[in-house]
C-alpha cells in the first residue's frame, strides 16, 4: 500500500490513522511577525502545530514545526505553494515535507 496515499489530509483512510505529519521548516533573516505568519497559515487551514523549536542563530532565524494535517482543509501541495508565497513576501525561505520523506532523507 502507497504510504502516501492519503495526502490530501482529509482524514479517510483505509488503515485507520494515517501519518500525515508534516516538518516544516523557515530560515532567513529575522523580523517581527515570522511565527504569526506561518502559524496563521496552519491554523487557517486546520491544520495543528504538535512541536515548534526556534531559535536566532547570529542575525538569522532558524525554525522547526511538526504539524499534523490530519484535518486539513487543504493538500500538501497547496499548502506547500502557500507557504513559498509567505517565504517570498517574508523574504525567508519556508520548506515542507511529509514527515516520513524528511526522516528518510535525515537517517544515518
Amino acid at each position: 500500500m502507497n504510504r502516501f496515499k492519503n495526502l490530501s489530509g482529509n482524514g479517510n483512510s483505509d488503515r485507520g490513522e494515517e501519518n500525515n505529519r508534516v516538518v516544516i521548516t523557515v530560515i532567513g533573516p529575522d523580523r517581527v511577525g515570522i511565527i504569526a505568519s506561518v502559524s496563521s497559515i496552519l491554523a487557517e487551514n486546520n491544520i495543528n502545530i504538535l512541536d515548534i523549536s526556534q531559535t536566532i542563530m547570529q542575525e538569522f532565524f532558524v525554525m522547526v514545526m511538526v504539524a499534523d494535517m490530519n484535518n486539513a482543509s487543504i493538500d500538501l501541495v497547496a499548502l506547500k505553494e502557500l507557504l513559498n508565497r509567505e517565504g517570498e513576501q517574508l523574504k525567508m525561505r519556508i520548506d515542507l515535507q511529509h514527515e516520513d520523506i524528511f526522516n528518510f532523507m535525515h537517517r544515518i
